[in-house]
């Protein structure tokens, strides 16, 4: 195979991608990665301005892209996305399920509202918008793909993440049974699992949970020991990834979880 060849496998030019989440961190790294592999993205977020700022980058960039405001808790909305969006692109070939929230609770202090919200963004959110893509996507004649950011935390819990370790657990499994189901439409689903990334989120997600008193070069040293490539994943780190599985390059790939931990789960 030459050169050329094996970088072909990995180009998405003609196909449109919607990623949700898109607004920063990992959704708005996968959003620019998959533009730079040739596909037109459509960047969906519950910050619209964010949605936004990462459409107009594409744009900026030579890309083809539109933003999306978009409560994925929001069933009927996620509908109307993908509708938006096969109207306004021309078609959906990738979706990439990436919203996702993570508020620390211990499991004693977390309400019925704390815990329906979790389950409704991470898991019920992933799963209409599956469910409406896949309607879509099956109208192209060469199927497409579906990615699923799901994360280490669907294996081995972190603490006080009960809520959001059953959302992931829930999108694995989600994963497995619509990669059975969408194979016949020509539609690969598979699921990433993230370790811990650097991004604006997770730093403000720790800093919440940090004891008082605490040194936070302390606890970062300690953490990265618990990582056997001994550091933080960059978003590139799972937007490359992405890209893999939603290209050919993957193309006898469904059903998988990809970690993407720098070796935390072996640890």
């Amino acid at each position: 195979m030459t050169e050329s060849a094996q970088t072909d496998v990995f180009r998405l030019v003609g196909k449109v991608a919607l990623v949700t989440g898109g607004g920063r961190g990992i959704g708005e790294a996968i959003a620019l990665r998959l533009a730079d592999a040739g596909a037109a993205v459509a960047v969906a977020d519950v910050d619209a301005q964010g949605a936004r700022r990462t459409a107009d980058q594409i744009t900026k960039a030579g890309g083809r892209s539109m933003a999306l405001g978009l409560d994925v808790a929001d069933a009927v909305a996620c509908g109307k996305a993908v509708a938006r969006v096969e109207s306004e692109l021309g078609g959906l070939d990738v979706l990439v399920n990436n919203a996702g929230i993570f508020p620390f609770s211990p499991a004693t202090a977390t309400t019925p509202e704390l815990w329906n919200h979790v389950l409704a963004v991470n898991l019920s959110g992933a799963f209409f918008l599956a469910q409406a893509a896949a309607k879509a996507i099956g109208r192209r004649p060469a199927g497409g793909a579906i990615v699923n950011i799901a994360s280490v935390d669907a294996i081995r819990p972190t603490g006080n993440l009960a809520h959001y370790d059953a959302s992931k657990g829930g999108l694995v499994m989600l994963t497995r049974s619509l990669a059975l189901e969408f194979a016949p439409m020509k539609i690969r689903v598979n699921a990433i699992a993230p370790g811990a990334i650097d991004t604006p989120g997770a730093q403000a997600g720790m800093a919440a949970v940090m004891p008082s008193g605490a040194n936070p070069a302390d606890l970062a040293r300690a953490f990265l020991a618990r990582i056997p490539l001994g550091r933080m994943g960059r978003p590139d780190d799972i937007a490359h990834a992405v890209v893999y599985l939603a290209s050919p390059a993957s193309s006898y790939v469904t059903g998988a979880l990809l970690a993407v931990d720098g070796g935390y789960l072996v640890a």
